[in-house]
């Protein structure tokens, strides 16, 4: 899910330079609700102070910034800018980006449901096994096909459609290459605990895998957030056997908390079974 940024390289620094004068250019004295002081401008735009003023950082603070300087701000700070600047959404992530700061998480909570589009992006990408998770790794939508090849996570009720749930509290453990999964799933679900200190239904999540599963407990203790998902697994399917499949990860657009996962068969007995 979304990570820390890498620290900013000189090439970086001037991105956001470049970044930060061409978003202050497009801006006028009104935009900020300031009277035109009847002074000539020689570039377009906003002054370097009149940006600093209106986002409380000084002037030669933000000079620097836009000289590519070795300077790193703080969340707060970029916030403020991006108010000043009027960044939109996608601006926003961007200065905090090319800043090399991890932005923080919006307040409001995190995506329950899966958006519409999504849902019907899953349900037509059949024949293939297709499936959206939260951040929370909820299953928020999934296909026919999915919920054959996930049989007993997507029948689970929906407060154990979680594929931790599914993971570390089912006969899993017993099937080759789970060790891979399971641990790669966790570092990623332990990335985004870190982004929500003190969330009740992440808290709650760990503290019920905690007492259910040993590896789970133990693995926790590790904070692990570097392990990567393989792209070749197989899955227990209590009917069809083991199934051997590849499986594609991405971020919807818009969705940067969300995860769409694609699945096809990896050998012809697995797509045979899936015929």
């Amino acid at each position: 899910m979304v990570g820390v940024a890498p620290p900013p390289s000189a090439a970086r620094r001037r991105e956001l330079a470049d970044f930060l004068r061409t978003r202050r250019a497009a801006l006028r004295p009104a935009d900020l609700g300031l009277a035109d002081d009847g002074r000539r401008r020689r570039t377009p735009g906003l002054r370097r102070e009149e940006v600093a003023l209106d986002a409380g950082v000084g002037v030669s603070w933000y000079t620097w910034l836009e000289q590519g300087r070795d300077v790193t701000p703080s969340p707060q700070v970029l916030d403020a800018l991006a108010r000043t600047l009027r960044l939109d959404q996608a601006e926003h992530a961007h200065l905090f980006h090319l800043s090399g700061v991890s932005r923080p998480v919006d307040g409001g909570g995190y995506p329950r449901e899966a958006p519409r589009e999504l849902a019907e992006i899953v349900d037509a990408l059949r024949p293939h096994p297709a499936y959206l998770l939260g951040p929370r790794l909820d299953i928020l939508a999934y296909n026919p096909a999915a919920a054959l090849v996930l049989h007993d996570l997507v029948a689970a009720p929906p407060g154990r459609r979680n594929l931790l749930w599914w993971l570390f509290g089912t006969e899993w453990s017993e099937t080759p290459g789970w060790h891979e999964t399971a641990r790669a799933n966790l570092a990623d679900f332990r990335a985004e605990y870190a982004r929500r200190p003190g969330d009740e239904s992440f808290v709650d999540l760990v503290t019920e895998l905690s007492a259910t599963s040993p590896a789970f407990r133990d693995w926790w203790t590790e904070h692990d957030v570097r392990a990567y998902e393989p792209t070749r697994k197989t899955i227990p399917h209590a009917r069809l056997g083991p199934l051997a499949l590849h499986q594609l990860q991405s971020v919807p657009a818009g969705h940067p908390e969300l995860r769409l996962r694609i699945l096809v068969p990896a050998d012809e007995a697995t797509r045979a079974a899936l015929g």
